[in-house]
C-alpha cells in the first residue's frame, strides 16, 4: 500500500473517532486576519520573534532563510543554502536560528541578526520539521517519533512515539511548540495535530480542511499544508503552505 495513502486512510479512520468518541476531539478554526506570502516559498519551516516571521525554504538550489514583514509579506532579509542542501525546518535558539536539511543529515546555526552560517551539526537520519520548547529542540522526520535534542550539543537527550488512542501516526512534519503542545502538520494533509511533548499522545486534531481549497492540486501537488509560527506574547497563531499566496491567523474553536 502506498504509504500516502495508507496515511490518509489513517487519518479519516482516527478523525470520525474522535468525533464519536471523544476521546481524541477534533477541532475547527476561525480566521482572524491574512496576510501576502510569497507563492514561491517552498515552506519549509517558520517562528515568529520579535515582530517578524523566519521562514526557511527547501528544493535542491532554492533552500533559503528568510526574514518577513508579516504585514506585506516583504522579505527584508535572505540568506541562500548551497545548493547541495534541501532545506527543511527552522527554530529560533538564542541569539541564532537553527536549520535543518532533509537527507544530508546536516544542520546550520545561523546568526540571528546577519544570517552568517556561525556552525554546522550533524544528525542520523532525515530532517523534517524543527521546534523548540525552551528547553530542548524537538525535531521530526517524517515518521511517528519525535526526537528531543540538547540545543547546545545538538545531541538527543530523549525521544516520543507519536500516537492517537494507540495508534502511531507518522509523516509529522512542520512543529510549533504553543503554550507547551507540540503542533504538528501531517503532510499531505490539511491536518495538524496538538501532541503532548511528554507522553507523545494526540490530544487533538485541528482540521483546516476547507482553509485552503487548491491545497494539493494542480502541477505541483506539493503546495500542501506546511508552517506553524506562534506570537506567544499576543497568543496568535500563523499559518501557510508550501507556495501559498498568503498567511493566515487563525483562531482556533471546538467543533461544534
Amino acid at each position: 500500500m502506498n504509504k500516502i495513502y495508507a496515511q490518509a486512510l489513517l487519518l479519516s479512520s482516527l478523525l470520525p473517532a474522535a468525533a464519536v468518541h471523544a476521546a481524541v476531539p477534533t477541532y475547527d478554526y476561525k480566521v482572524v486576519r491574512s496576510y501576502p506570502h510569497d507563492p514561491q516559498a517552498f515552506t519549509q519551516g517558520l517562528l515568529y520573534r520579535d515582530g517578524f516571521l523566519y521562514e526557511s525554504t527547501g528544493l535542491n538550489g532554492k533552500s533559503s532563510i528568510r526574514k518577513v514583514d508579516l504585514a506585506s509579506g516583504k522579505v527584508l532579509q535572505s540568506q541562500s543554502i548551497p545548493p547541495q542542501y534541501f532545506g527543511e525546518g527552522l527554530t529560533a535558539s538564542g541569539d541564532t536560528l537553527v536549520g535543518i536539511t532533509w537527507q544530508s543529515q546536516t544542520g546550520f546555526v545561523f546568526d540571528l541578526k546577519t544570517f552568517e552560517v556561525k556552525s554546522q551539526f550533524a544528525y542520523p537520519g532525515e530532517g523534517w520539521g524543527l521546534a523548540n520548547n525552551g528547553k530542548e529542540l524537538i525535531l521530526s522526520d517524517g515518521s511517528a517519533t519525535l526526537r528531543f535534542l540538547d540545543p547546545k550539543t545538538f545531541l538527543e537527550v530523549r525521544r516520543v512515539k507519536v500516537t492517537a488512542d494507540g495508534i502511531a501516526v507518522d509523516q509529522l512534519n512542520e512543529l510549533e511548540v504553543v503554550e507547551g503542545e507540540i503542533f504538528a502538520n501531517i503532510w499531505h494533509t490539511n491536518t495538524i495535530a496538538r501532541i503532548d511533548q511528554n507522553t507523545g499522545k494526540i490530544t487533538g486534531w485541528i482540521d483546516f480542511g476547507k482553509l485552503y481549497p487548491d491545497a494539493g492540486k494542480g502541477a505541483n501537488a506539493d503546495n500542501v499544508m506546511n508552517g506553524i509560527a506562534y506570537d506567544a506574547a499576543k497568543k496568535r497563531l500563523f499559518v501557510t503552505g508550501k507556495l501559498w499566496p498568503k498567511i493566515y491567523e487563525v483562531k482556533i474553536i471546538p467543533r461544534k
